[in-house]
């Protein structure tokens, strides 16, 4: 198989995109002088702040940052729906911790985006807003996905009309659709940065994220949102913190520069290449190793066994923890309400409006995984299903502390002897999918192949590891490909020197 070089990647010329078209909306989304909202023609922002953008302007070090905040998050001056009918009009009235975060750091919050309904999806389908089309898309082809759950989010990057979007990512829904919309995707080691005001759907996995166009944007942002929060028990202590800070140190003062790697040790796991994985993903790779080489980096192979287990076990172990999620939304507290009559007019016992509510209430591909969890929590299968993922979860863990060189923090558990300090794989296994062939594969197989879409991101969402998604290359219709780096729980901050020095090899 032939590598493609950085050099290579110069000299190809890529298909014409909309270019033109993009660029004019970025100029005018960061002009005073035009209407507001700026235009969208991508569904990806799906509620704008009402008021001037001008009076939102505050002192910080995110000052005037045009940021978006996920439907799925909590804000007090907009609808927070979930996108779903579930929740359609509903206003949470408080920030959620990361937005009042920001908010103090001065970023300029003036809207929503659209996501998968409670973020359950791959591809920003399932969606009472409409599905979200990606910016990245050349001119003369079909609208590809943008990836999900968080495709507003990276289409919303992508296209200018943000600097910042803070989004959440359970099992992959920031770094898919970073990988897709060719922008930067970041899910924080879990437990670093607060969910409080973050609408659950697998309180195990659900972790708060950050999408830019670079590393240093991401680098400065989460600094700001990475605190101890006592109004979220799973938030990190400040004593494990400590930990991690100085297990992080150690290997961050291992990095000269930005251009200078030496000492830094980078794994690349066999099974992270499935038949799946495209020619194209696999030779940004082979690109990325050799310029990450040249940089002075020690490139290895590593093994993960239980990586094929990961895919199962992340949607038996989601599902689960979403069924008990969404039994609340019933109609009765908050959120979509059916009318109480039957197709008849008589009315209907509060069970079987409760029903309505939930059968009308929520999307096709909510209700197919609320079943699959209520399945797998019942007591003829909680052993076989349940119990079994969580094995599989425990094992996962137990293989990255195996190829790690760093100490996990949170164990007693030393580093491995002559164990990497980070791990390098494809983002996805493929460049973004057109949307119709997304849609009418989800029709036939019930979203199976959609779920595949998921197979690399999993294994490091079970562990709980940090993980970012930067754009490399591009495939043969000139879309997006990206690479995914990852470390030892903690270590976040070891990512951005690996992330600039990658950045540099592909200008």
């Amino acid at each position: 198989m032939k590598a493609i070089t950085a050099a290579s990647m110069r000299r190809t010329v890529p298909q014409r995109t909309k270019h033109d078209s993009l660029q004019l909306i970025r100029k005018a989304s960061s002009s005073s002088a035009i209407a507001w909202p700026p235009a969208d023609p991508w569904n990806a922002i799906v509620e704008w702040r009402s008021g001037d953008r001008e009076a939102h302007v505050r002192p910080g070090p995110l000052s005037q940052w045009r940021t978006t905040v996920k439907m799925n998050i909590c804000t007090a001056d907009m609808r927070t729906t979930c996108s779903s009918k579930m929740m359609s009009d509903w206003h949470a009235g408080y920030d959620a911790t990361a937005v009042s975060r920001l908010r103090a750091a001065g970023a300029d919050i003036i809207g929503k985006t659209n996501c998968d309904e409670f973020g359950m999806g791959s591809c920003n389908i399932h969606t009472f807003h409409g599905p979200v089309r990606n910016p990245a898309t050349p001119e003369d082809q079909a609208a590809r996905a943008a990836g999900g759950s968080s495709g507003g989010a990276a289409a919303a990057v992508k296209a200018g009309l943000c600097r910042l979007a803070l989004a959440s990512d359970t099992g992959g829904s920031v770094r898919l659709p970073a990988a897709y919309c060719g922008v930067y995707g970041f899910k924080p080691s879990y437990g670093l940065v607060s969910r409080w005001g973050l609408v659950p759907y697998a309180d195990s996995l659900d972790t708060v994220g950050l999408l830019a166009n670079n590393s240093d944007d991401l680098a400065l942002a989460f600094d700001v949102i990475n605190t101890f929060d006592p109004q979220d028990p799973s938030t990190a202590n400040p004593d494990l913190r400590k930990k991690a800070a100085q297990n992080e140190q150690s290997c961050v003062d291992k990095l000269i520069n930005g251009t200078n790697l030496q000492g830094l040790k980078i794994g690349i796991p066999k099974q992270y290449f499935p038949k799946e994985v495209s020619k194209s993903a696999i030779d940004v790779i082979c690109s990325a190793s050799k310029d990450l080489k040249a940089r002075g980096a020690s490139i290895v192979s590593v093994d993960l066994p239980s990586t094929p287990r990961a895919l199962g076990a992340y949607y038996v172990l989601a599902s689960a923890e979403a069924s008990s999620n969404l039994a609340k939304y019933d109609g009765t507290h908050f959120g979509y309400r059916a009318i109480a009559l039957d197709a008849n007019g008589d009315k209907l016992s509060d069970i079987d409006r409760r029903e309505k509510t939930r059968s009308e209430g929520f999307g096709e591909e909510v209700k197919r995984r609320i079943l699959l969890g209520t399945y797998a929590l019942t007591a003829d299968f909680f052993g076989n299903y349940f119990l079994a993922a969580q094995r599989v979860r425990e094992e996962i863990k137990h293989d990255f502390n195996n190829v790690f060189g760093i100490a996990d923090v949170r164990t007693s558990r030393s580093g491995a002897q002559a164990g990497v300090d980070v791990l390098l794989h494809p983002a996805a296994v493929s460049a973004a999918p057109k949307l119709s062939d997304i849609q009418e594969a989800h029709a036939a197989d019930g979203g199976i192949s959609e779920y595949v879409q998921d197979v690399l991101t999993t294994p490091s969402s079970l562990a709980g590891l940090p993980s970012l998604c930067l754009p490399i290359g591009q495939d043969g219709d000139g879309m997006p490909i990206g690479v995914t780096i990852t470390t030892q729980w903690g270590c976040d901050r070891l990512l951005w020197p690996l992330a600039r020095a990658l950045h540099g090899a592909n200008q």
